[in-house]
Order: structure tokens, then sequence, then C-alpha cells
């Protein structure tokens, strides 16, 4: 019924509108519905597994003893560590310099891939590795941007050069960005589970920066649930692990049997230098070709978490950059590349890893439902549009959907809380809105990029720029309390 009785002549036309409206919101309500019950599905049946863990194993993390490993002795096969490097001028130098100091008496070999059309970035490394025979810094035979893979393949490059030279072998390969603030603990982790298995992943634990971080602190959120619960059941049912790109380490002769297969397909090392997501890729590979892959989630002496960490973009601009390459390669190129082979556990999780575009598209969807449901209230509340369109089952399952939410508010609350402490808890709450209007514009961008390299254009390093250092932040930190002891020259502080 339409309002004072407007049935006809252009009253009629403004109920048809009214109609019109009516089933645009119920379609819409229909497609973000459906989507909605199954991805609730999907993550309460990970959390089922997660909890299961947790009352099986008594708690999924532990302390790492004092005795862990064995000092390397002279004979120890040294690892390399892997960093590419382009336009970091601003922070590579305290990345080198506190992982040099950190791992001071680790066997590694540090290769930090340059371009030379960026001295800047040249002239800083060379700076921070001073003359510490342990850092190689290598420059690449073409100009920059190339790909972080490729920049990598020419770092695999040279350790092929030098285990020819030395006559020896490294044990294998761990690979950091250039912004990066390792733990002291996490090499010797790393070298003692590559004694077992092929791969094994580190957790990723941004840092927070000072200020509001809305933006930047979406990132905490999502990665300390995702390096909690998700990765921890992946590793429970046996499923291919990703690789993070920092914080992972291979086998040796892993990396040496997949490099050998990318040279068949024409690269020149191990990873392929178009794919945009090279780490992810080679993680998954591992398990493929029948490795053994792990995620390990310690803790040290003190209960600080053996993880990575780092600033993530504070910008909205910068986080859709940064989440428009991982959309990209993660769920599109992925599926070009891999397509859906393995196992069933695999199947589902490459399925969760590739969902990307479809979260967006769904997002869309339901933001565009809110937003037609607040300009229909006051038509609702004169009167004008009467009735409803929708069967009441589905209106039960909107309380279901409501709850799931409420559900999923709460694991994050507590994931971030635990990590985080109880303030950033709450905060990781009313971040969601942000994180995902972030993957709205993300997920548009990576599907326009996408689309750009079917036309054949070339893949470019679209890099996350980084001006910031969790190391010079502490630095600056302890400066600040303690003025009278001067300046702190380097930026090798503990972890």
């Amino acid at each position: 019924m339409v309002g004072g009785g407007l049935v006809t002549g252009g009253g009629a036309h403004v109920w048809q509108g009214f109609h019109w409206l009516q089933l645009l919101e119920r379609e819409l309500l229909f497609f973000s519905l459906f989507w909605f019950v199954v991805g609730m599905i999907d993550e309460v049946l990970i959390d089922l597994i997660w909890f299961s863990l947790r009352l099986r194993c008594g708690g999924l993390e532990s302390a790492v003893s004092p005795s862990t490993r064995t000092p390397p002795g002279p004979a120890t096969p040294p690892i390399a560590v892997f960093i590419a490097a382009w336009q970091e001028a601003e922070v590579i130098g305290a990345t080198i310099t506190h992982m040099l100091s950190a791992w001071r008496g680790e066997a590694l070999r540090l290769y930090v891939g340059c371009y030379g059309n960026d001295g800047a970035t040249v002239a800083a490394a060379m700076a921070a590795a001073g003359h510490d025979g342990r850092v190689r810094i290598v420059i690449n035979d073409r100009p920059g941007p190339t790909t972080k893979a490729d920049c990598l393949n020419r770092l695999y490059g040279a350790l092929l050069d030098d285990e020819q030279r030395l006559g020896r072998r490294f044990q294998g390969v761990v690979l950091h960005d250039a912004e990066d603030m390792v733990h002291p603990r996490a090499l010797g982790l790393i070298a003692e589970a590559l004694e077992q298995v092929d791969f094994v992943q580190l957790p990723v634990r941004p840092d927070l920066q000072p200020g509001p971080h809305w933006v930047g602190g979406h990132y905490a959120d999502e990665f300390v649930e995702s390096h909690t619960r998700v990765l921890t059941v992946r590793d429970a049912l046996g499923a291919a692990l990703p690789a993070a790109g920092v914080g992972c380490g291979f086998a040796r002769s892993m990396l040496s049997r997949i490099g050998t297969i990318r040279r068949e397909q024409g690269e020149r090392g191990p990873f392929v230098a178009e794919c945009l997501t090279e780490d992810y890729e080679i993680g998954l590979l591992v398990t493929h070709l029948g490795g053994k892959a792990r995620f390990l989630r310690l803790r040290d002496e003190t209960g600080e978490l053996i993880a990575t960490r780092s600033y993530f973009p504070d910008t909205v601009a910068g986080a859709v950059r940064q989440k428009t390459r991982w959309i990209h390669g993660i769920a599109l190129q992925s599926w070009d590349r891999l397509g859906w082979i393995g196992r069933p556990v695999d199947v589902w999780m490459a399925l969760r890893d590739r969902r990307g575009p479809l979260v967006a598209l769904v997002l869309s969807m339901a933001y565009a439902l809110l937003l037609l449901q607040a300009a229909m209230a006051p038509l609702r509340a004169l009167h004008w549009i009467e009735g409803d369109l929708v069967p009441q089952a589905v209106h039960h399952l909107v309380w279901l959907g409501f709850l799931g939410l409420l559900w999923r508010m709460a694991m994050r609350f507590g994931f971030s809380a635990r990590e985080y402490g109880l303030a950033e808890g709450l905060r990781a709450m009313a971040r969601i809105p942000v994180a995902n209007i972030i993957t709205i514009m993300a997920g548009r961008r990576a599907l326009v990029a996408y689309g750009r390299t079917l036309r054949g254009i070339a893949v470019v390093w679209d890099k996350t720029p980084h001006h910031d250092h969790p190391v010079l932040a502490r630095r600056q930190a302890a400066v600040a309390e303690a003025p009278e002891v001067g300046p702190i020259v380097g930026a090798g502080l503990p972890a």
C-alpha cells in the first residue's frame, strides 16, 4: 500500500518503484546470507578442531628450553638468509644490524639482494654490514624493480656459486623481508626443525605503531588469529602449509629439488619470477612434492612469542596496495598455476585461501544491503512500504548469521587481547569494518590487475614502501627513557 491512497497514474509508478526496491533488497539478502552461512560453517569447523586440539594437548604453545639446540660448531652447516630489497634504504640497515646482533652465535650467511639503480639501498646495506663476513650483498643483473621472486632467484644463484667455491652445502634457506625484526631464538629453532622436516614456518606478529593504528592494527588482528588458530589446525591436519615469506625455512635438498623443476620451466631458480606470492606457492609445493612441513608456535624462557615482528601499512592506500598483491597472487595466480591438487583437506584449505575475491563481493553486497535498508527505513516508518517478500525461515537464518558474527567478534577479541592486551582486543572488534572495507577495495583492484595480466601486461613488484622499523622505535623509546646515556649506536637491541 502506498501512503495517501496513490494507486493510479504517478502513484502507481511510485508503488512499482518501491516494489522493485523490495525485490532488490530480497535478492541482496539471499545472496549475502547464503555465503555468510557457508563461511560461518567453514570457520566453526576450524574453531571446533582448534578447541579439540587445546583440550587434547593441554594448550598449543610451549616454552623453548635453554638447551633446545647445541651451539653450532665450526663444522655445522650454515643457514642462508635471503632478503630481497628494492627501495628499502630507510629500514634495511636496522634489519641487518639487528639480525647480525640477535644471531651472533649462529652459523649463517646473510644474502641481501639489491639493484644497481637503487644506490640508496645498496649504500644503507653496505653501511650496516660493515666488515662482517657473514653478509653478502648481491646486485641483481637486471634493473629494478623486477619482482621479489626474481630477486630471490638471483640470491639463490649467488648461494650456488658460494657452495661450489666453498665445497660445502648450506643446511637450509630462510626468507625474510627488509623490514623484519627477528627473534634471537628463531634461527636456531628453524635450524633444529630442518633436521627433521623440509619446510618450517614461524608465526608473524605485527607490531603496533604509536597512535590510533586503526588500519595497521587490523593486520595484528588477522595475523594473530591466523597464526594461532588456522595454521595450527592446518599443521595438525597435515594439510599443505603456505609460507608467509618471513620466518620460514626450507631444507637445502628440497629447495634444490624445486629449483631443478623450475629451471626446466625456464626459471633461473626455485621461485617463479612472475608470481606475486612466490612464498605462498613454494610453501604448498613442498607438501605436494611429498615433503614434510611444520608450523611451530613456541615461546622463549620469558614467555615472548618466537616470531617475526614488523610494521604493516597504517594508511588505507598502503593496506589496499599490499592486500591487492596478496589476493592477486594467492586467490587468482595460484588458481591458475597450482589448480586444485592434493588431498581433500588440501582442496578445503585452497578454497579458504582463494576466497578473497568472493569475500570482497559478498561484503560489497552486504554493505549495499545495509545502505538500502537504511534508505527504506523511513518509507517503512511512513507505511509507504508494507509486506515482507522474505520467507520466515530466512529470518531465522538472519539471526543465525548475526549470532555467527557475534561469535567471530568474540574470537577476534580473545586472540587479540591475549597477545596485545585487553584494550587492543576491544579495538580488534571495532576494526572489523575497517578490515572489510580494505578487503573490498583490494578485491576490486586485484581483479583489475589480474585482467591486465591476461592481456599480456608484465607483472612488476608493486611493493609496500617502509619508513619505520620496530627496532628503531625501540631504540628511540630507550633514549627517551634514559636520555642521560646518550644516543645508542646501531640497532641491535634485543627482540
